[in-house]
């Protein structure tokens, strides 16, 4: 593997910075430098014919919810993309992911969803995955409320998105929820304390470090029993059939990339419809870069081709 050329720029700004690194500063630090980043690398999306905020009641109270409606030439409802920020389960939040989110909608002609899920360690595990199956139940039930159809929702997110995204995944199935078409899976945290060969092999100097990752699960797990709960480490779940067709990215530089492969061939092998591409010289979070790197809009691209075609394209 190579590092991409214009990953190595990234990381040679963000080591030239003031900001602490990602584990290294409080968790107001945290969410601060995380959202000046996306806000200086994040691609510039097509304008969507509307934003608005609804809140969407859940069991902590009500979830401020981004609803991104795009032009389209679709008559009639479109499908639902509800997208589950990243940012390590205490950094992320809609605004950090709002130009990927507008750029989904433009680009799969759909409605896309951004809830502003509960937050470590103010709210830890399982609040951030109640949260999220709350939206999706929503969602199914109410969505005539916002232009869209019940019937064609997906789910997806990076990073701790991408964990919430799987992990719903199973709780739809299990609590016999709202059927989902798909699930976009974006180098998910699969394993919570996983030690994979990634984890040594790129655990320090490729932006997310294994001290970044070490500083998320403990804001994030409050108790012990929580690293194995499947609703967090979801690769650790017994039955994996019967889930959605899936979407499996990894980066080659990232200390998530084998769980994620992991994940995906364990999909496969229990019946589930997977499409699995390592982005071998990339870093973690290149997709929220995409305005820096040209292989983020490129996944952004192919996550939306792939997104309409389970939508009925």
């Amino acid at each position: 593997m190579t590092l991409d050329p214009q990953a190595a720029k990234i990381l040679e700004l963000t080591a030239a910075s003031d900001a602490p690194a990602l584990g290294e500063g409080t968790v107001a630090e945290g969410r601060e430098a995380f959202a000046k980043l996306t806000s200086m690398v994040g691609i510039n999306p097509p304008e969507p014919r509307s934003i608005q905020e609804i809140e969407i009641p859940g069991p902590g109270g009500a979830i401020r919810t981004l609803v991104i409606t795009p032009h389209s030439r679709r008559t009639g409802p479109l499908p639902v993309l509800i997208y589950y920020h990243g940012g390590g389960w205490v950094i992320g939040s809609p605004e950090t992911h709002q130009r990927e989110a507008c750029y989904y909608a433009a680009h799969a002609e759909a409605i896309v969803l951004v809830p502003d899920y509960r937050l470590a360690p103010e709210h830890p595990f399982p609040a951030a995955p109640e949260d999220c199956y709350a939206v999706l139940e929503w969602t199914a039930a109410n969505a005539a409320q916002i232009g869209a159809d019940g019937n064609r929702i997906a789910v997806g997110g990076d990073s701790a998105g991408g964990n919430l995204s799987a992990v719903v995944s199973h709780m739809a199935r299990d609590r016999k929820g709202p059927r989902i078409a798909y699930q976009l899976l974006v180098y998910p945290a699969t394993r919570m304390g996983a030690t994979t060969a990634s984890y040594s092999d790129c655990g320090d100097g490729y932006f997310l470090t294994t001290t970044a990752m070490n500083w998320f699960f403990d804001q994030y797990l409050s108790k012990p029993e929580d690293w194995d709960d499947p609703l967090a480490s979801p690769l650790l779940a017994e039955d994996l059939s019967d889930l959605p067709p899936a979407l499996v990215m990894t980066a080659g530089y990232d200390p998530l990339r084998d769980e994620g492969a992991e994940y995906a061939d364990r999909l496969s092998g229990a019946g589930v419809p997977v499409e699995y591409i390592c982005y071998r010289n990339q870093i973690h979070g290149f997709t929220s870069m995409a305005g820096a790197i040209d292989e983020g809009r490129e996944f952004l691209d192919r996550a939306c081709a792939a997104l309409r075609k389970a939508f009925g394209d």
